[in-house]
C-alpha cells in the first residue's frame, strides 16, 4: 500500500484517504473573463503530465480534510516531497534517486 504523508497531520496515511487534485503551481489570470476561448481552454484543459517529477495538488480527505502539494515521480510513482499549499516548490536535488 502506497503511503502519503500530509503535511498538516504530519502523519505517513494508506493512499486511500488521500484524493488527487491535478497540477499544482498553476498561474491563474487575474482576468479570466478577458482570455479568449483558445486560451481558456490552454488554462482549464491542457496540463504538462511530463514523465519525470511531477507537481501535484492533493487533499486529505479522510483526515484533516486539506489541500497540499506533493512532488511524485510519475514513472515509480513514489513520492518525493509533500508540502503545505501556498509554499514554494521543493529543492530536489538528488531526491529521485
Amino acid at each position: 500500500m502506497l503511503l502519503i504523508h500530509c503535511p498538516y497531520c504530519e502523519e505517513e496515511r494508506p493512499e486511500l484517504e488521500f484524493r488527487n487534485g491535478g497540477e499544482a503551481h498553476i498561474a491563474r489570470s487575474a482576468a479570466m473573463a478577458d482570455l479568449s476561448d483558445d486560451d481558456f481552454e490552454t488554462f482549464f484543459f491542457i496540463r504538462s503530465n511530463g514523465k519525470g517529477t511531477v507537481f501535484e495538488r492533493w487533499r486529505h480527505v479522510h483526515g484533516c480534510g486539506r489541500f497540499f502539494n506533493a512532488a511524485r515521480d510519475s514513472v515509480t510513482d513514489k513520492f518525493l516531497a509533500t508540502y503545505k499549499a501556498g509554499e514554494p516548490k521543493p529543492d530536489l536535488k538528488g531526491a529521485a534517486k
